[in-house]
């Protein structure tokens, strides 16, 4: 396949596309805005719905609503947008629908800055409306990856019938890289939603969505029947990636998203006089604790780097128990950490 140099938020929504997606539903902010001009210019040649919504509070009911009568329906928005989309997503979770949702993440909080940050994590995969529920999270590392996991992304919300988020930064979004992208699914080819309300034609039961549940015992079977889910995602969808190394290394950098790879840059130059280990979780939710403590023992200690003040520490203090020491390095409100910013907080915990 033929590489194309395209900038992410556009690669992201070409991605869409390919995956089956003709609904999109969405709001504009920077740094996301490229995803919805894109597909504003795309989605007449491919037959596709384009909705500029009045506020995301629309944009996310819109989703509902396109997801409730089957089809492959997607927003991108940026942090406060997000976080407008809160009461819709928490509805969609108790509907058991499927719509898979972007977040190129900007500081905060607040309005806070259009510069990249990682500050959205514990609203990602700490519940980021009301009610039990949890949404399926990924974090791309490069704007292929970006590419390759929208792509899956809409696979796993049709598997799992839930919302599935693909958070990246706003330099996944900005830079541009070259890209391959999987084959056109032809929509006669996605899965067939027999739950979907589209009418009892043929004779047969009219489907009902919904999220009201004024029956106690109901409402607690649904929050149940959600919770047999994510039991089920937590066993079968944790992914990330870890360096290979042999022996014990003297510190072990934990970092995610565009983090990670500044961080592998750093990792590569101390490699020269150290052993520095690296580990990417990929799925922020559900969250890779095993494969992380099992890295963990392999080190001395722990250094985990973000684009925050510290977010994903507490998964990272999950994962270990206690059996490491941790350390946390990071910058926020859209200043990034460089390679040599992370040689230097590697070495100072070196000596």
């Amino acid at each position: 396949m033929t590489k194309v140099l395209m900038k992410g938020c556009e690669a992201i929504g070409e991605a869409a596309i390919r995956a089956g997606c003709r609904n999109f539903f969405g709001y504009p902010i920077t740094p996301q805005t490229e995803v919805p001009e894109y597909l504003a210019k795309r989605f007449p040649e491919v037959d596709g719905v384009f909705v500029q919504a009045e506020s995301e509070v629309a944009a996310i009911n819109m989703l509902y609503g396109g997801a409730g009568v089957g089809k492959r329906v997607l927003t991108t928005s940026s942090s406060p947008g997000i976080s407008l989309m809160a009461e819709g997503v928490s509805y969609i979770a108790a509907c058991h629908l499927p719509v898979v949702i972007v977040n190129i993440v900007r500081a905060g909080p607040g309005l806070g800055g259009i510069l990249p940050a990682q500050s959205d994590y514990l609203q990602a995969t700490k519940g980021h409306g009301h009610g039990d529920y949890k949404i399926l999270v990924l974090a791309p590392s490069s704007v292929q990856e970006a590419v390759d996991l929208i792509y899956e992304a809409f696979d796993l919300a049709d598997h799992y019938r839930m919302p599935v988020m693909v958070m990246g930064d706003g330099m996944i979004g900005q830079m541009m890289e070259p890209v391959e992208f999987p084959p056109l699914r032809a929509l006669d080819d996605l899965p067939v939603k027999s739950w979907a309300a589209t009418g009892a034609v043929g004779g047969r039961e009219p489907n009902i969505i919904n999220s009201l549940y004024l029956n106690e015992v109901e409402c607690n079977k649904n929050s149940w029947e959600l919770r047999a889910k994510y039991d089920e995602i937590e066993k079968r969808e944790k992914r990330f990636e870890a360096n290979k190394r042999r022996g014990k290394s003297e510190i072990l950098i934990v970092a995610y998203g565009s983090m990670a790879r500044i961080c592998k840059t750093a990792a590569d130059e101390l490699k020269k006089k150290h052993k520095i280990g690296v580990f990417r979780p990929i799925s922020l939710y559900p969250y890779p604790y095993e494969a992380l403590a099992k890295e963990a023992e392999k080190a001395e200690r722990i250094l985990v780097v973000e684009m925050s003040t510290g977010q994903m520490i507490e998964d990272v203090k999950l994962a270990v128990l206690g059996k490491r020491p941790i350390d946390f390095y990071g910058l926020t409100g859209g200043m990034v950490p460089s390679p040599d910013d992370v040689v230097r907080e590697v070495q100072k915990l070196l000596e």
